[in-house]
Parts: C-alpha cells; sequence; structure tokens
C-alpha cells in the first residue's frame, strides 16, 4: 500500500473510532423547590432507569431551599434545571425582573391546600369561617387564601391565620392548638401519619374551581437560547420518569428510598400519587403549558400580591419544550 493508501486507511479508521464513541454527556444541575421529598420521586426514577443518561445529561440532584431559591439559583447559572412554583416565578418576574421561564408543567391544577382532622367540625369551605388555621409566613395557602374564599364563596375575614414553622404545623394540628394547617396538597401522607390514628380532612384549592399554575420545571433564558436541545431532553427524561412513577407508585417510592433512607416509602408512594393527581389532565400532554392557566396564573397572583411591573404571558413560558 502506497502513503496515500495508508493515510486514507488511517483516517477512515480515525473517523470510524469517532463516529462509535459516545458523545460526551453534558452536566446538568438540577435543584429541587424544597429538600428532597417523595414528591420528587419521578426525577429518581428517571435517573434510576438510565433516561437522564440516555437523553445525553449527566444530572446532579441539588436540595432547594424554597422556589424563590431554586428561581434565583438557575437565574445565576448555579443551578441548569430547577422545580420551582409557577407563582414565584411571576412574583421574580414582576418584581425583579428575573430571567428564567417555565419550559414544563407538573402541578397542572392548585396545588394549595387546608387541612383539618375530620370530626372536628371542619369538612367544607365554609367550615372555615370562625376558625384559626397555622402556616409559615410567606407560604402560598395562607397569601392566595383570598382568591381561595372568593372562589369557594367564604368570607376570608371571618379567617384567623396564626404563624407557624413549617416543620411545627403536623404537631399543632394533631394536638388541636389550631384548627387547620396550610399545606400543598402533595404533603397529605406525611400529615396523615403525624395526627394518625385520628384522619385528615383535605379542603383543596382546585376543587372551588381555582385554575392556575404550581410546580414546574424553569431555565433560564440564557440556557432556553443557547442549549435548548439540553432543556428539551432534560424535560422529555423527566416526562418518561413521570409516566413510569405515575403508573407504579410503588416501584418510583423503592427507588427512590435507595436514594433517600431516612424516607418512608409509604410516604413517597402516597406523594406520588397525589402529584398525578395534580399533573394529569385530561386531554393533555403531560407536561405542557397552557397559555389559558399561563394566563390565570398571573391574574391570580396580580390581584394578590404587588408587582413592581406587570407581567405577561410571554414573560412566564417558553413553548415547544414537550414533545
Amino acid at each position: 500500500m502506497n502513503l496515500l493508501g495508508r493515510l486514507a486507511a488511517v483516517v477512515g479508521l480515525t473517523l470510524a473510532v469517532a463516529a462509535a464513541a459516545p458523545a460526551q454527556a453534558a452536566d446538568v444541575n438540577f435543584i429541587t423547590d424544597f429538600g428532597f421529598n417523595g414528591r420528587h420521586a419521578y426525577f429518581y426514577v428517571a435517573r434510576e432507569k438510565g433516561y437522564y443518561k440516555e437523553a445525553g445529561l449527566n444530572v446532579t440532584f441539588l436540595r432547594g431551599q424554597g422556589s424563590a431559591d431554586a428561581i434565583k439559583k438557575v437565574a445565576a447559572g448555579l443551578a441548569t434545571i430547577g422545580f420551582a412554583d409557577a407563582g414565584s416565578l411571576v412574583l421574580a418576574r414582576g418584581n425583579d425582573g428575573v430571567p428564567v421561564k417555565l419550559v414544563s408543567i407538573v402541578y397542572a391544577r392548585p396545588p394549595q391546600a387546608i387541612f383539618a382532622v375530620k370530626g372536628a367540625g371542619i369538612a367544607t369551605p365554609k367550615d372555615l369561617e370562625g376558625k384559626t388555621i397555622a402556616d409559615t409566613a410567606s407560604s402560598s395557602v395562607r397569601l392566595l387564601f383570598p382568591a381561595f374564599a372568593k372562589a369557594a364563596g367564604i368570607d376570608a375575614t371571618k379567617v384567623k391565620w396564626v404563624v407557624a414553622e413549617g416543620s411545627a404545623l403536623p404537631s399543632l394540628l394533631a394536638n388541636g392548638r389550631v384548627d387547620a394547617i396550610g399545606q400543598f396538597s402533595v404533603g397529605e401522607p406525611l400529615i396523615a401519619a403525624a395526627i394518625a390514628p385520628k384522619q385528615a380532612v383535605r379542603i383543596a384549592y382546585k376543587d372551588a374551581g381555582l385554575d392556575f399554575y404550581g410546580n414546574g420545571l424553569i431555565a433560564s433564558e440564557e440556557t432556553i437560547a443557547q442549549h435548548p436541545d439540553l432543556v428539551r431532553a432534560f424535560v422529555r427524561a423527566t416526562i418518561r420518569g413521570m409516566k413510569d412513577a405515575f403508573a407504579n407508585p410503588a416501584e418510583a417510592a423503592a427507588i427512590m428510598a435507595k436514594y433517600q433512607k431516612e424516607l418512608a416509602p409509604s410516604i413517597i408512594e402516597g406523594e406520588t400519587k397525589l402529584v398525578s393527581e395534580l399533573a394529569t389532565v385530561p386531554g393533555q400532554p403531560l407536561g405542557r403549558i397552557n397559555a389559558k392557566s399561563i394566563a390565570g396564573t398571573i391574574d391570580v397572583i396580580s390581584a394578590n400580591f404587588t408587582l413592581k411591573s406587570p407581567v405577561q404571558p410571554a414573560q412566564l413560558y417558553a413553548p415547544g419544550f414537550v414533545e
């Protein structure tokens, strides 16, 4: 073989090896809204089953300290993708101009709820009048209560709110020190365990007909513009994890419990079922953002909070990332 032939063979072999070699996985730092809880099980399913890896992603989970924290870290580039409350994103946009958008929704229905003890005189929204409810100072359950009260046809001024630490809420309810507590509906399994053998009563904001979003996946405008394929891949892999987790919550619980040993599998399973309840909308693809619900979210937040600047739907979400 002459020199040109040998060179051609070497080049051909090099190209063949390069073609066969897997592309280097992209590093993704994903931050939760708050801690690692059973409601996050589908992210662990997506990682355990290799869905992120198949999508070309090397995902690291970061423990969030609230939706506002997740939004700030995504905006600053300290996290690539986040999981945060849509209402908190409206506030971040309207008051601080934070360049972050929703790319997929998870809690497609309002997650806010009020919990009481069965048999203690609270069974309907009207029963909340004259009662005392405990919640954290910045809880969206408390801050959006006027919107719920209006939708449910009750007098919000007849309800007394007291501020308490989040970790103390279940015990306050169990001990009868308050009539009810505010909590996301996905937290019901934890509350039920804390007040057992008593039973919990859930009064959910979504049941009053309110139409606004809860938590979803977020990314910075810079990441959306410069790395749309990465964002799309993360959303696709996560939705695969959601579908598996919703179809088999017990399996999802077993998977997450391997990583978060302090969580009881029964609690993880229960929270996963409740996430499915919030995420599944008949006739709508899982994760797909609906423009009408985005507008409803902005309307609810604008009516109950002070915004320095009005927020437009186009500022809140980026379409096209859910297949």
